[in-house]
């Protein structure tokens, strides 16, 4: 009976095998195994983790009250595991480290090959399985297991896989040294391809500094894409994560419509607070002196809140 890593193992391999074989027919499934096999190995850092619980209360995602025959009740886990989303959590709970940006990258291209299958290409998968490279690194070192001796052949083959994503990856990235972002949000963001999700996209006019003239074009599928997109893109991505945990939480999403400009291009995070595109900030209302935000500010106007605002319209 194979084991959770065997499994894990076994899918990062069947991976590299659809990647390496000239058929048109198999990056889709390269993809698939590839990422199933890296959710696998995640689950089992989860397990080991937790060695003398049962390994499906550790990765289970659903659980439900039992009578125990005592007068109280145990919680027994369902038979559906923790997905993308909840194994980035379950690590944090552990007190676990996971790279959440190399993970969310991944699932983005799965994603995007499950929708648009007809576009993949071997490329595509390259790009996959470089961007998950970190994330299978970190696991592997989480459980004290060779990557060499589990992976055999096909790690060599991720590691001239990394290789080369990365040296095109780092031609594309020059040619942004120099835009004056204005945000350090926008500055540490990458700048995935709207279309295909590549992270190959490079600038197109390299001679001006402003954010606004950042228009780019992806290597990999050739879409061209103006400043704005680019932006909106860039920070969609970047605060993934970070919006999932808040819509989940209720708390304010750190990404809002700029009622200025009309961009989804206003940051709320940290000490950032302002439009990436038109500059414009938000401080508080002049009336009850609420913090604003692109939630609830006026659309009247930018110094109130919409119910202040609604307030003064009915006393005219």
């Amino acid at each position: 009976m194979n084991t959770l890593f065997d499994n894990a193992i076994q899918s990062i391999q069947l991976g590299i095998e659809d990647y390496e074989a000239n058929d048109a027919r198999r990056p889709l499934s390269a993809v698939r195994n590839f990422y199933a096999g890296v959710l696998l190995l995640a689950k089992e850092v989860l397990v080991r983790a937790a060695p003398n619980a049962n390994p499906k209360d550790v990765v289970g995602a659903t659980y439900k009250p039992v009578l125990d025959g005592d007068g109280g009740i145990n919680f027994v886990s369902g038979t559906r595991t923790v997905d993308f989303h909840g194994i980035a959590e379950r690590f944090k709970d552990f007190g676990l480290k996971i790279d959440q940006a190399s993970l969310n990258d991944l699932s983005r291209i799965r994603n995007d090959m499950e929708h648009l299958y007809t576009e993949a290409n071997r490329e595509t998968v390259r790009e996959a399985i470089a961007k998950a490279f970190p994330v299978v690194v970190d696991l592997f070192r989480e459980i004290d297991e060779d990557p060499l001796e589990c992976l055999g052949d096909s790690w060599t083959v991720m590691l001239d896989v990394k290789a080369l994503y990365e040296r095109e990856l780092k031609q594309c990235t020059e040619t942004f040294d120099g835009v004056d972002w204005q945000s350090q949000a926008l500055s540490e963001a990458a700048r995935p391809c709207p279309k295909c999700g590549s992270h190959l996209v490079y600038r197109l006019d390299q001679t001006r500094s402003e954010s606004g003239f950042a228009d780019a074009q992806c290597r990999r599928c050739g879409e061209k894409i103006d400043a704005i997109t680019l932006m909106e893109t860039a920070l969609e991505a970047h605060f993934e994560y970070e919006r999932y945990s808040a819509a989940k939480d209720g708390a304010e999403d750190p990404l809002g419509m700029c009622p200025e400009c009309a961009t989804k291009t206003y940051v709320m995070f940290n000490e950032e607070n302002q439009c990436t595109n038109c500059f414009m900030s938000l401080e508080e209302c002049d009336r009850c002196h609420v913090s604003l935000t692109p939630n609830n500010v006026s659309d009247e106007s930018s110094s109130l809140c919409g119910y202040c605002s609604n307030l003064f319209s009915k006393d005219d």
